[in-house]
């Protein structure tokens, strides 16, 4: 039993052999312990004094033939033991060999299987179990490394059974080598497909964020009034600057589109994307200009209208005193009146110069083609004409003022 040769032909096998030889190990581990108790009693016999039933010599030669064998027994249980030891690290070598393949087979068949997602979602999700399969990975990849070492260890003792080892673990090592290479690849083409499934959602995005500013930009509300105009050219212009932050993204999609991968970026839909963005993004910052020159030539119009509409409160009540008032003939009552004037002539001024502004401003949307024109210059024209009866009026009671002024200082002088 001890000299065989059979050191069996799979783990199960040596498995069970290094069973039986523990039972065997125990027999003769009982064994040895009847027999140093019969050398110790057969000695006794060695030492006789008197009557000797056989010759001590031969007691000793006995007991040392029998001991030898014993210890013969031992050394090749021990042999027996190392060597099927030695074939069970084979067989595992050769069983966590024969796991590892099979684990990399299986995972080459669901690299093959895998597609890159057909929207960003389902990008994402790959990604998340690409990453849990690289962690498996890295976890299969420490247990190969401590087989390869067994094996590494097996082929240090250069024993007869380590046939086949080295072609094994070269082998492992190219299928090994190969699957990261598929891995690689594959992480590769899922971070293409979720910069392009991302850059193709940001331009989404943009699209949808440039149309409802178009809707805003383009309205033609203009305001009913100096202060809703006013409010609307405000918002307006938080409006413009949010625009023109968004310039950079939209100035920038070129090059983001430079950094997808090939296949991605040459495809004609997604170019045809970004040229419909840039030309959306001019036609929102085109309109948002207009949009805030119609507000300011609104609001100007308003301003105007209620400058005018100051201005001739300023003239009706200016216009009922003068033609209600009747020049005076006495002196006294003359020089208040002409103080008066004096008063007048100073408001005229500041009128006048109100009046001067309105024209201005008048002039100007005329010349910039504001739709309300002729209703401005209507405006405008009304104003001028009665500031310029109130100029006639003032006039002509002056020049009345100055006839009494004349005579009644000729009768002083008289």
């Amino acid at each position: 039993l001890l000299v065989s040769k059979d050191l069996g032909k799979h783990l199960l096998e040596v498995e069970d052999l290094l069973q039986k030889h523990g039972l065997l190990e125990a027999d003769i581990s009982a064994q040895t312990e009847r027999v140093q108790a019969l050398n110790a009693a057969a000695l006794t016999f060695s030492e006789l004094e008197g009557y000797q039933p056989c010759d001590p010599q031969i007691i000793c030669n006995r007991v040392n033939h029998v001991q030898t064998c014993l210890e013969e027994l031992e050394e090749l249980a021990a042999k027996r033991r190392k060597e099927l030891e030695d074939s069970r690290q084979l067989w595992t070598f050769f069983q966590e060999m024969e796991e590892a393949e099979a684990w990399i087979r299986e995972k080459e068949k669901i690299l093959a299987a895998k597609s890159c997602g057909r929207d960003l979602s389902s990008v994402l999700t790959l990604t998340t179990k690409h990453k849990t399969m690289l962690g498996e990975l890295g976890n299969r990849r420490a247990l190969l490394h401590q087989t390869m070492k067994k094996g590494e260890k097996i082929l240090a003792k250069k024993s007869f059974s380590s046939v086949g080892v080295q072609e094994k673990m070269r082998e492992v090592c190219l299928r090994w080598k190969k699957l990261e290479e598929i891995t690689g690849l594959h992480q590769q083409r899922l971070e293409d497909a979720l910069n392009f499934f991302q850059f193709s959602a940001d331009t989404d995005d943009l699209v949808a964020w440039l149309q409802d500013i178009y809707r805003i930009v383009s309205s033609d509300d203009f305001g009913h009034d100096d202060y809703s105009s006013q409010a609307l050219l405000r918002k307006h212009r938080a409006v413009v600057d949010e625009v023109e932050k968004h310039r950079a993204a939209v100035v920038g999609l070129r090059k983001q589109l430079a950094l997808l991968a090939p296949d991605h970026r040459q495809g004609v839909d997604i170019q045809i994307r970004v040229v419909e963005v840039e030309q959306l993004y001019g036609e929102v910052a085109e309109v948002a200009v207009l949009r805030t020159q119609w507000l300011q030539d609104a609001l100007a119009v308003y301003r105007m209208f209620s400058e005018v509409h100051a201005c001739e409160v300023w003239v009706d009540e200016k216009e009922q005193w003068l033609e209600k008032m009747e020049v005076p003939e006495e002196l006294d009552e003359v020089e208040v009146v002409q103080h008066r004037f004096e008063s007048l002539d100073q408001e005229m001024n500041s009128v006048m110069g109100r009046i001067l502004d309105v024209n201005q401003v008048v002039q100007q949307l005329v010349d910039g083609g504001h739709p309300s024109s002729d209703e401005v210059r209507s405006c405008q024209d009304h104003l001028n004409s009665r500031w310029n009866r109130v100029v006639e009026l003032v006039e002509t009671k002056k020049s009345q003022l100055s006839s009494v002024l004349k005579i009644q200082n000729f009768l002083l002088e008289c």
